[in-house]
């Protein structure tokens, strides 16, 4: 269990060019049912022109759905940003032994040269980014702080933790930081 006084985990709001997409979709797909329907049920040359042109709109609309975000916005990356931020788990330090059965284990991070932020986007900035905490190589939080709480069993553990762009991928190289920690009775 991680406890965190920020957020545990967060959306962002996408832009504008996902909802004209989404609806650009819906149009293609209702077009698309159209031309079937009037293509499939008796007809005569009125309907099948308009089942021509429902299916030109549908391909239209698909077409436009699936390039138009990249107009408004959304650039095709293939690759991943950079960033000059360095991570550092202050707490807990290497070989530090815990008490407990579980032990609530304080987590506490230095970033340098980033910042952390609470929302997600697929618009992505070099040095703002958010916190990704691995226990024992699971995923035991996505937060927004630099502070958290985690309940660790008896045991040796390895707590990961990793600055990662605002769309939750990593940046290029990676910003990373581990220890190994005891928990003992």
């Amino acid at each position: 269990m991680v406890r965190s006084p920020g957020l545990v985990a967060h959306t962002g709001v996408p832009g504008a060019a996902a909802f004209i997409a989404m609806g650009l979709f819906f149009a293609a797909f209702g077009a698309s049912y159209g031309a079937y329907w009037l293509f499939t049920h008796p007809s005569d040359a009125l309907r099948r022109g308009a089942a021509f042109s429902l299916g030109v709109v549908a391909f239209g609309c698909f077409a436009g759905a699936t390039t138009l975000p990249f107009f408004l916005g959304a650039p095709l990356s293939f690759s991943r940003p950079s960033t000059t931020a360095q991570l550092e788990i202050v707490s807990p330090r290497a070989g530090e032994v815990f008490r407990g059965d579980p032990a609530s284990v304080l987590v506490a991070l230095r970033l340098d040269g980033g910042r952390v932020v609470p929302i997600s986007s697929l618009h992505l900035i070099p040095n703002a980014g958010h916190i990704h905490m691995y226990l024992d190589g699971s995923l035991v939080s996505m937060t927004s702080g630099l502070d958290a709480t985690v309940s660790a069993s008896p045991g040796q553990h390895q707590l990961q933790v990793e600055f990662v762009a605002v769309d939750h991928a990593p940046f290029q190289p990676r910003v990373q930081a581990a220890v190994t920690f005891s928990v003992r009775r």
